[in-house]
C-alpha cells in the first residue's frame, strides 16, 4: 500500500470514529445513548453503501468525469480507478494504432498472407492480395477449411507435412491458371500456421527466356565451331613449323569452346525437363565406365580405385546419371596433382539410400567456396579452373541431374587434405542387383 493510500485509509477511520463518538455524545445528552449510536452507525454503512454504488456507477460508465478531490479511503480509490483505466485507454489506443499499422502492412504487401489454425487447418485471417492470388473472399472464406477453400490445390497433404513441408513451386493460381504462384508454410507457433502465396509469373518467363536464349545461342554456335574445327584440323604444322604452337593453341581453345557449348545444351535440356526416364541403371558395368575414363583422363598420373560395398543398383535415368557421376569423376582427375589418388565407392545409407562418392587428395577447397560452388561459371580458382580444361558447368549439371531424381548432393572438403562429393539416393531409388531388367536400359552410352 503506498504512503497515500494508507495516510487515507487511516484518515478514514479516525473520521468513523469521531462520527460514532458524536452519536454517543448525542445520546448521553438525550438519555438514550445505545439507540442512538445504533442509528449513527447505521447512517455510517448507509453513507458507504452510497459511495460503493457511485464507484459502480463509475466503473460502468464509458466516459468518467475526473474524480471529485477528497482525502478519504473513498476518494483515494476512486482517484486510482480514473487513474486505472486512462491508462487502460492510453493502452487500448496504443494497440488500436498498432493494429491498424499492422493491417495497413499486410494489406500492402504483395503476397498473400493466409493464417491458418492448425489442428482444424481453417483460415483465420487473410490479407486482401489473398483475393487475387489465391480466390479468398470474406467472409465467404472466413473459417472455412483451407483444402477447400484453395482447390484445386493439393493442400491436404502439404498442409499435414507441417513444419517439414517443402516449399511449393510454380503452381497455378486457382483464379488465373496462367498465373504461376509459389507457396510456403511457416509454422510460427503451435496453434497458428501462416501459408505465404507469391505471384512468380515475371521470374519464370524470364528464367524461360535466359533458358531459351542460353539454349538458342550455344546450338547456333555449334556450326561455326564445327566448322573452325574442321579447318584448324586440315591445317599441317608440318608445312609450317613456326605455326605448330599456335595452331596447337588453337585447336585446344576451339575443342573447350566445343565443350563449353556442349555444356549449355546439356544444362539447358536438363532445365527444361520436369522428371527423367525410370531406368534400372545397373551400377557394376556403370562403376567399370567411370574407372576407365578415370584412367583414361589421368594418364597414370593418379591412383584410381573403385569400391562397391553396396551391391545394389539405381532406380533413374542411366545417361544422366552417367554424366553427373562423370562430370565429378573428371573434376577429381583435374584438380588433384599428379601422383594423387582418386577413390569411386558405392555404399549403402541406414535408412536403405544408396551414397555414390568420389575423393579426391587433391588441393582442397576452402569452405566460404562450398555454398556456390554448384552455381554456373563460379570458380575457386580462376588461372587454375583455365589450365585444367574445366567449363564451370559441370556440378551445375550435377545438381540438376540429382535433382530430378529427388537426390542430394553433399560437399565436404579441407585445404590441403582432399574433397570428397557425395550423391545421395533415397531408399525407394535403390534396386536389388538380382532383379530382372532390360538390358537395353541398364548400360551407359
Amino acid at each position: 500500500m503506498s504512503p497515500d493510500a494508507r495516510q487515507a485509509w487511516f484518515r478514514t477511520l479516525g473520521q468513523l470514529a469521531l462520527v460514532l463518538l458524536a452519536g454517543l455524545g448525542l445520546g448521553l445528552l438525550l438519555g438514550h445513548p445505545w439507540p442512538a449510536l445504533a442509528i449513527t452507525a447505521l447512517g455510517v454503512v448507509g453513507w458507504h453503501y452510497w459511495r460503493l454504488h457511485r464507484v459502480l456507477q463509475r466503473l460502468e460508465a464509458r466516459q468518467r468525469p475526473e474524480p471529485v478531490g477528497g482525502s478519504g479511503a473513498w476518494n483515494s480509490l476512486d482517484a486510482l480507478l480514473f487513474r486505472g483505466q486512462t491508462e487502460m485507454r492510453m493502452r487500448k489506443r496504443r494497440l488500436l494504432t498498432m493494429l491498424r499499422a499492422y493491417r495497413a502492412v499486410a494489406a500492402a504487401l504483395p503476397d498473400a498472407v493466409v493464417l491458418v489454425e492448425r489442428n482444424s487447418q481453417r483460415v483465420l485471417w487473410f490479407n486482401e492480395a489473398a483475393t487475387p492470388l489465391l480466390g479468398l473472399h470474406y467472409p465467404q472464406h472466413h473459417n472455412a477449411p483451407v483444402a477447400q477453400a484453395l482447390q484445386p490445390l493439393p493442400m491436404a497433404q502439404w498442409l499435414a507435412a507441417g513444419r517439414n513441408a517443402e516449399p511449393m513451386e510454380d503452381v497455378a493460381s486457382p483464379v488465373d491458371p496462367g498465373r504461376r504462384l509459389s507457396l510456403r508454410l511457416l509454422p510460427y507457433s503451435d496453434e497458428l500456421w501462416l501459408l505465404l502465396a507469391r505471384d512468380v509469373s515475371k521470374l519464370l518467363r524470364l528464367e524461360h527466356m535466359r533458358r531459351d536464349f542460353v539454349a538458342n545461342v550455344s546450338h547456333e554456335l555449334r556450326t561455326p565451331l564445327t566448322v573452325i574445327h574442321g579447318y584448324l584440323e586440315m591445317l599441317d604444322a608440318d608445312d609450317n613449323p613456326e605455326w605448330a604452337a599456335l595452331l596447337a593453341e588453337m585447336r585446344r581453345q576451339s575443342q573447350r569452346m566445343t565443350r563449353l557449348v556442349e555444356d549449355l545444351l546439356t544444362l539447358s535440356r536438363l532445365e527444361a525437363r520436369d522428371q527423367l526416364p525410370e531406368e534400372h541403371v545397373a551400377m557394376a558395368p556403370l562403376l567399370a565406365s567411370l574407372r576407365r575414363e578415370a584412367e583414361a583422363l589421368s594418364g597414370g598420373r593418379h591412383r584410381v580405385q573403385v569400391e562397391d560395398l553396396a551391391q545394389v543398383d539405381l532406380r533413374g535415368a542411366s545417361k544422366e546419371l552417367h554424366s553427373a557421376f562423370g562430370n565429378l569423376v573428371s573434376n577429381a582427375v583435374r584438380y588433384t596433382p599428379d601422383g594423387g589418388g582418386i577413390s569411386i565407392r558405392l555404399s549403402r545409407e541406414a535408412d536403405g539410400g544408396a551414397l555414390l562418392s568420389v575423393r579426391d587428395s587433391g588441393y582442397g577447397i576452402p569452405a566460404a567456396h562450398l555454398p556456390r560452388l554448384t552455381e554456373r561459371f563460379y570458380r575457386v580458382s580462376t588461372s587454375r579452373s583455365r589450365e585444367s580444361g574445366g567449363t564451370g558447368l559441370g556440378l551445375a549439371i550435377v545438381k540438376h541431374v540429382l535433382g530430378l531424381h529427388e537426390a542430394q548432393l553433399r560437399i565436404d572438403s579441407e585445404v590441403g587434405i582432399g574433397s570428397t562429393f557425395s550423391c545421395r539416393f533415397g531408399p525407394e531409388r535403390v534396386l536389388d542387383r538380382g532383379l530382372d531388367h532390360d538390358s537395353s536400359a541398364i548400360h551407359p552410352t
